[in-house]
């Protein structure tokens, strides 16, 4: 990793090392090797994400197109997946899930440049996104929102610190 941050506004495909990744992990389909190298390789070259300030974008297929739109406020969790295969290319899945009931996650990013960085920056929008909405519903037009916000976070630190005193 290197010590710079990517921006994951600007990720729009994924790596090529996806495109070798779906190659080896098909050739280990034998003789159906072809059909699952083509279906994959359809979804990679049809793969796109839009990183966005509300949320998250993706869509791929060819005969079938799918697209997944989840905002930072609907995340719920967010898990890194690694096979044998992909922490050998220094690939990894991004799982996002939502409170929407289903064991699946609603979205799987495959080939983020990242991972790890993507999936912090992921986590820090989500939690971000909740603030941002809070403050700005309780700030009325008068009142600046920074101001505000600085308020909600004093109050809160107090709480936070009654809470501990009270835990001893």
């Amino acid at each position: 990793m290197s010590s710079e941050t990517y921006d994951f506004m600007a990720f729009k495909r994924p790596v090529k090392s996806l495109a070798t990744y779906y190659l080896v992990s098909s050739l280990v389909t034998g003789p159906l090797f072809p059909i699952f190298w083509f279906a994959r390789m359809c979804k990679y070259w049809t793969l796109e994400y839009d990183f966005d300030e509300d949320g998250i974008s993706m869509k791929w297929g060819v005969l079938w197109r799918r697209e997944i739109h989840l905002t930072y406020r609907r995340i719920q969790d967010i898990h890194l997946t690694r096979n044998v295969i992909q922490r050998w290319m220094r690939l990894a899945d991004v799982s996002v899930q939502t409170a929407g009931g289903s064991a699946s996650p609603e979205m799987v990013i495959e080939g983020a440049p990242c991972p790890e960085e993507l999936r912090d920056d992921l986590y820090a929008r989500m939690r971000g996104s909740g603030l941002v909405d809070h403050a700005a519903a309780t700030s009325g037009p008068d009142s600046g929102s920074a101001s505000g916000s600085a308020e909600a976070i004093e109050l809160l630190t107090e709480i936070r610190d009654l809470l501990r005193e009270r835990g001893r």
